[in-house]
């Protein structure tokens, strides 16, 4: 899950659970996962790319943006 990209479907920041739409390869589609920003900051909208910086089995992942 470490270095996978997605898109915010649900609004993540500080004291927020968010939810991201990750794509996962092994599992041939998207998955939504709870989600925490992984650093302090602005909070993410709704559409905005991430990176997922680290994973909590089962449905759990910390996120920055995704630049680039």
């Amino acid at each position: 899950m470490v270095g996978l990209t997605g898109r915010v479907t649900g609004r993540v920041g500080a004291g927020l659970v968010g939810e991201v739409l990750i794509q996962v390869p092994e599992r041939q589609g998207a998955e939504a996962f709870l989600a925490h920003l992984a650093v302090p900051g602005e909070p993410l909208a709704p559409g905005t790319r991430v990176v997922v910086l680290e994973y909590q089995p089962p449905r759990t992942v910390y996120v920055a943006p995704a630049y680039g």
